[in-house]
């Protein structure tokens, strides 16, 4: 692929070429709305450049082959949407325990149940806190743009690598389904087979993975180490952008669509006079704690706007310790909330 050439794609599709730019070598996945344009999209250029694509047989086998093929040490990629990811959550618990590195990608829509198509962002909890069994977390980036949506999966495969460990890009449906003009970056090529995987080679012959301890001390070790390895990663990987925050009153929060959003009303609101300025988290594990300590000291107020019931909101209390009063909010259902919306209840605040 020409690393230099301009493309207009949804982000769901900018999201294979940036994990095929990445090396990575293999896709399992199962399409649903509103993903199926990856699984799509892998579909018909994974075998064009000599990899594998496999449409398995449900989410709870395509995030077991995603364990095998990872085992085996090849870049390997899944995608899914809110139910689908719920059926993944015991082989991610299992693929984290391991410590094998896998990008998911989970294009959230409105639940709970059946739900709908519509865009939602209400998967937080689950992805975000790890939703299977055990004490054990994914890095997750939150991507705003097709443009990011290429860029942030090439970032999760090293990541992934990086600390052995499954990274999600979660985006909600606007971003998966809306098409923009994208820049594909240089592409990174296919990376070595480590030492640690199972490559059916003389040299790894001895090498065992496994995710069962039996003894209770050695699963405690194992727990001790996954914590200790989390909380590197919270010490380095953080990452968030601020917009107009230095003298700012009142900070508006949010990720994917809504930054968007929020940077825009940022704008309107400065031109009434009103000292607003936005923060947008890019990784919501690790939470960029460190930034909202910060803008904690100096603010007056946050307010949080997001598609759910309510779910980054938590995080940014605990951060801040309640230090500073924290608003919310929030549409569900596949509703975007509305700039009138926004300044509305900004407007609101300050007064």
């Amino acid at each position: 692929m020409n690393s230099e050439k301009k493309l207009l794609l949804k982000g769901n599709e900018a999201t294979i070429y940036g994990a095929l730019l990445a090396g990575c070598e293999c896709f399992f996945g199962y399409p649903i709305t509103p993903a199926s344009e990856i699984a799509h999209t892998a579909a018909e250029l994974f075998p064009k450049l000599n990899r594998t694509f496999l449409q398995a047989e449900s989410e709870i086998a395509a995030i077991n082959m995603v364990l095998g093929a990872s085992a085996s040490g090849r870049r390997t990629i899944t995608a899914s949407s809110g139910l689908g990811i719920s059926l993944k959550q015991e082989g991610i618990s299992y693929i984290a325990t391991c410590e094998l590195p896998a990008v998911i990608i989970d294009i959230t829509r409105a639940g709970p149940g059946l739900g709908n198509i519509g865009p939602e962002q209400s998967d937080y909890n689950q992805v975000v806190k790890g939703g299977g069994h055990g004490s054990y977390k994914c890095i997750v980036l939150a991507p705003n743009s097709a443009q990011e949506m290429c860029d942030f999966t090439m970032l999760a495969f090293d990541l992934a690598d990086k600390y052995r460990t499954p990274v999600y890009v979660m985006a909600d449906g606007v971003i998966g389904q809306m098409i923009e003009s994208i820049t594909l970056p240089a592409p990174m090529g296919r990376k070595p087979i480590p030492e640690w995987a199972i490559a059916a080679t003389d040299a790894s012959r001895r090498n065992f993975i496994t995710s069962i301890y039996l003894g209770h001390d050695e699963l405690e070790a194992v727990n001790i180490k996954l914590q200790e390895k989390y909380a590197e990663i919270e010490k380095i990987e953080q990452r968030c952008d601020s917009y107009r925050t230095d003298d700012a009153e009142l900070v508006i929060v949010g990720y994917g669509i809504i930054s968007r959003l929020l940077h825009s009303a940022v704008d309107l609101l400065r031109k009434e006079g009103y000292k607003i300025g936005m923060l947008r988290p890019i990784t919501l594990f690790p939470f960029p704690k460190t930034e909202f300590k910060k803008l904690a000291l100096s603010t007056d107020s946050f307010l949080c706007v997001e598609m759910s019931n309510g779910q980054l909101i938590d995080d940014i209390k605990l951060t801040i310790e309640c230090s500073k009063p924290v608003h919310l909010y929030t549409r569900m259902g596949g509703n975007v909330p509305s700039m009138d919306e926004i300044t509305n209840k900004c407007r609101e605040i300050l007064a």
